[in-house]
Formats: C-alpha cells, sequence, structure tokens
C-alpha cells in the first residue's frame, strides 16, 4: 500500500460550487468548501438536508452535479477508477452483503483495487489484511463468519476492509447506524483511532450530535441542501448554533469538562 501522505498544507477534497439540481429541485446548494487532511469531518443536518448527497459527490456515486470536486487538486472525473480507488474508499450506509465470507476474506477484498480480482493474493496483501483487521481489534474474529459477529464487529470488519483499500481517505455515510449507544461509541473510537494513526482524511455523515461532538474534529451543517456551518464542536456546541441549524429549540450541558458539551431539545 502506498503510505506516502499528502501534507497538511496541500487541500485534499475541495468542493468548488458544487451543487447538484434535480427534476426542477435544488437538492444540493452550490457548496464550496475545502476538507482538511488528515481530520475527522462531520456532514451533519436533520433527515433530507443534502448530507449524503454531499457524500456521494465526494465518492463520485452520483457524476450529475454543477461545479467542480478535486481531489489532490485533479478533477474527480479525471482519476481512473482504480487509481481513485486506491486513495479513497467509501462505506454506503446499506452494506452489501457478505454471507458465508470470513473477516479475512471481507477484508482482503479491499486489495482488490490494488490489483485487481483475478491476480493471485501476495504475501504483501496478506500481511496488510492482518495490519488492518489488528487496527480494528479484529484479530480474534479473523476466522469467523461476518454474519456471526456483532454489529459493531461488523461495522469494524468493513472498516478494516476500507482502510486496506484506501491509504488516504475514508468517505462513511451513517457508519453507525442502527447501533446501539455502546456499539457506536466503540466505532467511532475506532474511526477516530484510524484517523489519527494512519493519518487518514475521514468524511462521514452523522445523526447523533452529541457522538459527533465527541468524536469529530470539524463540522459541516447542512439544511434543505445549503450550507449553513462550517467549524469545530467548540464553535458548533452551543444552543444557538444548534437551534439555526436543527430549527428546534435547544440546550446543552457541560457534566464533564473534558469532553464536550451534550445536546438536549427543549
Amino acid at each position: 500500500m502506498n503510505n506516502v501522505r499528502q501534507s497538511a498544507s496541500v487541500p485534499l477534497f475541495e468542493l468548488r460550487d458544487a451543487g447538484v439540481h434535480i427534476a426542477g429541485r435544488q437538492i444540493l446548494q452550490p457548496v464550496t468548501h475545502t476538507f482538511t487532511p488528515g481530520r475527522v469531518t462531520g456532514l451533519i443536518g436533520h433527515n433530507g438536508s443534502g448530507k449524503s448527497t454531499l457524500l456521494n459527490l465526494l465518492s463520485r456515486q452520483n457524476t450529475q452535479h454543477s461545479g467542480d470536486i478535486f481531489w489532490q487538486n485533479r478533477p474527480i472525473a479525471k482519476w481512473p477508477a482504480r487509481e481513485f480507488a486506491r486513495h479513497i474508499a467509501y462505506l454506503p450506509q446499506q452494506l452489501p452483503p457478505a454471507e458465508g465470507m470470513t473477516v479475512k476474506e471481507l477484508v482482503t477484498l479491499g486489495r482488490y483495487a490494488w490489483h485487481g480480482a483475478l491476480k493471485r493474493v501476495s504475501s504483501e496483501d496478506m500481511s496488510l489484511v492482518e495490519d488492518a483487521i489488528r487496527s480494528v481489534d479484529l484479530q480474534w474474529a479473523s476466522g469467523h463468519l461476518v454474519e456471526q459477529l456483532s454489529g459493531g464487529e461488523r461495522q469494524r470488519a468493513w472498516l478494516a476492509m476500507c482502510v486496506v483499500q484506501a491509504s488516504h481517505c475514508l468517505l462513511l455515510d451513517e457508519p453507525t447506524s442502527a447501533l446501539d449507544i455502546a456499539h457506536q461509541k466503540e466505532v467511532l473510537q475506532v474511526i477516530h483511532d484510524l484517523s489519527r494513526t494512519r493519518q487518514l482524511t475521514v468524511i462521514m455523515v452523522l445523526h447523533d450530535i452529541n457522538m459527533a461532538a465527541r468524536f469529530c474534529d470539524e463540522f459541516v451543517a447542512l439544511r434543505q441542501g445549503a450550507t449553513v456551518f462550517k467549524g469545530d464542536a467548540q464553535a458548533l456546541m452551543t444552543a444557538e448554533q444548534l437551534s439555526a441549524i436543527y430549527h428546534v429549540p435547544m440546550g446543552v450541558t457541560h457534566p464533564d469538562p473534558l469532553l464536550p458539551p451534550i445536546s438536549y431539545v427543549k
């Protein structure tokens, strides 16, 4: 795997007036934003605000858009598919089936972006696969069937597959959906740790604002397709800012000085 990282001064993902207009409706208002390399950015906002639409643009799931999107100063449409996949991994909200596959077999799929599906997996590939499995603390389950794991463990297995595929960026659409609170915390901690230890840029859609404030470095908030906030947790977690984003009266409390404030609906 290519472990060369980009300098923090070089923009990785950059949007310039990127928007989506479908059937006479502006789904996503033009967005201009540069995502900070090596940081975890949370895309937040109410249902239908445009979060997944924005993520789909970054992952090239939706190529019908206005404006420009760049990866490493190069239009994403100009990247060959396999080369793009070596830099960026996308994990949708609805995970593909993995019936009958072990954790190791699932994670190994991530290496296909580097040599195709027909080439034999090398010892170097397997070393990278094992390292990715360790990075999400699933080495004990390497030979287990994915379907036999808990929800949080399955999500970590898919994250390991993304890690072994892409050397720079993870795009995650609601990676904690359908998980209980304990497993949400577990998965988000793994994502945060992967960003730090592997210098990964992570951009993910989240709904739980308190979990997001704890594990994300930066935020982009959307409302009805428009960008209404950009900033860090300190700027986000105020009653005034949250109320403006979600259009419901909200408050914040500070039960632990070592953690971000906790929001609540009044």
